[in-house]
């Protein structure tokens, strides 16, 4: 069954082409543990980043405390928003979010102007806490966000109109705050939407 080599020569071939064998199975092992322990460190690094990038857009959100309407007439041409950030957040950059106001007539994206806010954008003034009225470092924290709507649509929000507002921080989280005008204003000035 097995064969029985005598001659040494012919030994010696044996031995050195089953060595030549193993050393080019050990090169191709070795080049394959390479590839595979760099693409392990590309994806690792990938979802390092997609992770980091999820949790911001999780954690970090924007909440609006208090929402109400400056009456002009018989329509909201304004809306002032007191915003926070909620806890766990990240300090999150005004001057960097958008801010999408959407109606039956309107679809606007606005961006953040310090001189005041009108049909393209929005502006922001500190109420309380230790940022500027740019930023939300703290839960404690409030910063008020004016859209102009009369800017953007020329008669405002009429009695019993609606409006969707979302903000949109720097790093994709979202909030969305429904806008509801009463359908009468009586005498006041200021009314809760």
């Amino acid at each position: 069954m097995f064969e029985n080599i005598t001659d040494a020569d012919e030994r010696g071939q044996v031995g050195i082409g089953t060595l030549i064998v193993f050393i080019a199975m050990v090169l191709v092992a070795a080049i394959a543990a390479g590839v595979l322990i760099n693409t392990a460190g590309v994806l690792q690094s990938q979802a390092s980043d997609t992770g980091s990038e999820t949790q911001e857009a999780v954690a970090n959100q924007v909440e609006v405390v208090h929402a109400s309407g400056n009456v002009s007439g018989d329509y909201v041409d304004e809306i002032n928003m007191t915003i926070m950030k909620s806890a766990g957040s990240g300090a999150i950059d005004l001057s960097a979010m958008t801010v999408q106001y959407t109606s039956d007539s309107a679809d606007v994206t606005l961006v953040y102007d310090d001189s005041g806010a009108s049909d393209s954008q929005f502006a922001t003034e500190n109420i309380t806490g230790s940022g500027d009225s740019t930023e939300l470092l703290n839960t404690d924290d409030r910063v008020k966000l004016t859209v102009n709507v009369e800017a953007i649509e020329s008669d405002g929000l009429q009695g019993g109109d609606s409006a969707s507002v979302k903000l949109i921080d720097q790093s994709g989280a979202q909030f969305s705050y429904g806008v509801s005008v009463p359908s009468t204003f009586g005498d006041k000035e200021v009314v809760s939407v």
